[in-house]
């Protein structure tokens, strides 16, 4: 190699070396000075639901750990999908970040022939919150007291009978349309509102008949008596309802329905932000107070070996995978 050649080489390498430099210099300072200013952590589904209430939560105590404070925006409709959309296509900033969960994040990838977003590569993957329970719920008069007797009823009345979502493709419309396929059900009629709150308005109401719903937000109305729960969907009794058994116990077996909430930055947004982001969630989570509040409305805070930066990305894809699998077995597509 000539001596020309040496010098050209070695000035390559040292330009790519002060590249490197700038750039890690860059997100030192992006760490150390991030956040300045208020964020707002956009909830993809309307006030009054489960995700809006875990939101709201965690909100204080991300605002103490950051320094700023953390506004809770509800941009619903379209199954989560307009919420989400906004965020993927938000600066990379840190300052909007979503509240995402299976069915945003995992369930949507199957859905539709030609998703809206791309869960994995339009996002950057912050921190696994909670695991929530979905149980069974219908109306106060609904003549059955358990599983079994609603599972006569529906198939006795199904084309008279109403269900309500959160929207279409939610993760409430994916566990009735699922529970109707597991029990044999057929011509009972999907109606989708716009989030939880306004379909369990109506649930107690009476105008529709039966409703898959996170246990976090349907709690006050099961103690209260305005609605009935039959079922816990998941695999395991939750403690803030103990009396309520599984559906597997009541011989639905390799029937399991459940959801997970997480925290999502848009994609490049810096490692530092993320980072630091990831770390707040950890500190705000580990709160004794906060998780008691948690465990209340039916929301389990995920084990802190789930939380670090690294081992979301591997569990969203399994889980893609999974409800993949789920969603094409029963045959639920949207436009």
């Amino acid at each position: 190699m000539t001596r020309a050649n040496c010098l050209w080489l070695y000035w390559c390498i040292s330009l790519v070396s002060a590249a490197f430099a700038i750039v890690a210099t860059t997100e030192t300072a992006v760490a150390q000075t991030w956040p300045t200013k208020p964020l707002v952590l956009v909830v993809p589904y309307s006030a009054g639901g489960s995700q809006d209430a875990v939101a709201r939560l965690i909100s204080p105590g991300l605002a103490a750990a950051l320094g700023q404070q953390v506004v809770v925006e509800n941009v619903g409709g379209a199954g989560g999908t307009l919420g989400v959309t906004r965020v993927a296509k938000a600066p990379p900033d840190g300052y909007q970040f979503l509240l995402g969960n299976v069915g945003t994040h995992a369930q949507s990838q199957s859905l539709y022939d030609r998703p809206p977003y791309d869960a994995i590569a339009d996002f950057v993957p912050v921190a696994l919150l909670v695991d929530q329970s979905m149980l069974l719920a219908v109306r106060k008069d609904l003549p059955a007291k358990d599983l079994q007797e609603f599972i006569a009823y529906a198939r006795a009345n199904g084309s008279k009978m109403q269900y309500g979502s959160a929207g279409i493709g939610s993760p409430t419309h994916l566990a009735c349309a699922l529970l109707n396929a597991a029990i044999g059900v057929e011509g009972s009629t999907h109606v989708p509102y716009r989030g939880g709150g306004p379909a369990m308005q109506d649930l107690m109401a009476g105008r529709i008949d039966y409703f898959c719903f996170n246990t976090a937000s349907i709690k006050p109305q099961i103690d209260a008596g305005t609605v009935k729960a039959l079922a816990i969907l998941s695999g395991a009794r939750v403690s803030s309802l103990p009396d309520v058994p599984t559906a597997q116990e009541q011989g639905l077996t390799d029937f399991e329905v459940a959801n997970w909430m997480a925290f999502f930055l848009p994609k490049n947004t810096p490692a530092s932000i993320a980072t630091r982001l990831n770390e707040a969630t950890m500190a705000a989570l580990a709160a004794p107070s906060l998780q008691e509040k948690l465990r209340v409305l039916g929301a389990e805070p995920v084990a802190a070996d789930r939380m670090p930066l690294d081992r979301l990305p591997a569990f969203l894809a399994s889980e893609i995978s999974k409800w993949r699998t789920i969603i094409k077995k029963a045959g639920i597509r949207l436009e």
